[in-house]
């Protein structure tokens, strides 16, 4: 077996990001990827908070440093064997790899926003998610975003914090992208009113309480504490919401141009079935288990498996890239009899 073999599952940040600091080290790492395209989610993304840097500046950055790294494109794991010192991998496009080690950064999917039926995504022309925004951000395209948008209105944790939409959890980077979008909305159309309701604003990162304070101040964006209950449209295509603003105690009642889902974060649908090739856990929110939430974050239960990025639970992209180079030095030490 070649010792240097390490299959990374996903070519996402985290997977981008392990693979070079493994070659860095003198490993051998595979991206195994099931898209056409690295960068996974990010790659979508126009500007990520709170510096407002170019998703795809720092892709490309990423990529630069994979020159030598094997990578495999619209390509998922078919199945995988337990060996005595490794792994056995077919793919497939029917390649056969023998590994050493295995790290999962498989990431996340988003919460499909049409499965809340209450607010129209699908259904009304003027309705969309965070992620459809982004794209319009890159592109320019997209004939639901108005011209000339005169209200614009941001409802947070779309999927996330819902019991009937069986994901509790926090998505934890909804109100920061509502906030950057907003930001950015009101850049295009400084006339614009915009409007941002949430259940709490949840900032905990460095710099994100300037940058919501920086949206309020000199931005003139409006929060509204309360979720938002009913959506309609009207005869001119005017989206009609009305929420309770549970600060003030009084109903809120919003004609806008366009409405923003921040759809939330979910965990992959490929996660049950790779969990099942290495015989790893599953939390109870479906994400994959860590051997601990506190120390050792990028191990799994079984030895030689690693974790890294949302694969475990929502990230933002520091925390995906901090566990990426965590995770690939874990292995390093795994490999070399000092775990």
């Amino acid at each position: 077996m070649d010792s240097r073999n390490i299959l990374i599952i996903g070519g996402g940040v985290a997977g981008m990001e392990a693979a070079k600091q493994l070659y860095r080290l003198g490993y051998r790492p595979v991206i195994v990827e099931q898209s056409d395209h690295l960068g996974g989610h990010v790659a979508g993304w126009f500007k990520l908070f709170p510096d407002m840097l170019s998703a795809s500046d720092l892709i490309s950055q990423m990529e630069e440093g994979l020159d030598g790294v094997d990578v495999y494109l619209k390509t998922r794991v078919a199945s995988m064997n337990r060996l005595k010192d490794g792994f056995s991998v077919v793919l497939s496009n029917g390649t056969g790899l023998l590994c050493q080690a295995v790290l999962i950064a498989s990431g996340f999917n988003l919460f499909d926003a049409s499965r809340k039926e209450e607010y129209g995504y699908g259904v009304y022309d003027h309705v969309i998610t965070n992620a459809d925004l982004e794209q319009w951000f890159r592109t320019g395209a997209d004939p639901r975003v108005p011209e000339e948008p005169s209200t614009i209105a941001f409802v947070h944790c779309v999927g996330s914090r819902d019991l009937k939409a069986g994901n509790p959890q926090c998505s934890k980077v909804c109100c920061m992208t509502a906030i950057k979008q907003a930001i950015e909305m009101k850049e295009k159309f400084p006339q614009a009113e915009v409007w941002c309701f949430y259940m709490d604003l949840r900032l905990f990162g460095k710099k994100y309480e300037d940058f919501y304070i920086n949206a309020q101040r000199d931005y003139g964006v409006h929060f509204v504490r309360g979720r938002v209950s009913e959506v309609s449209e009207d005869i001119d295509g005017k989206v009609m919401l009305k929420a309770e603003d549970t600060l003030a105690g009084t109903q809120v009642k919003l004609k806008t141009d366009l409405l923003v889902l921040m759809a939330g974060m979910l965990c992959n649908e490929d996660t049950s079935s790779l969990a099942a090739m290495v015989r790893a856990s599953v939390d109870s929110d479906g994400f994959l288990r860590s051997r601990d939430n506190i120390y050792r974050i990028n191990e799994s239960s079984r030895p030689g498996v690693f974790f890294a990025g949302a694969c475990t639970g929502t990230k933002t992209v520091p925390e995906t890239v901090a566990e990426a180079r965590a995770a690939a030095l874990d292995i390093h030490n795994y490999l070399s009899g000092n775990d």
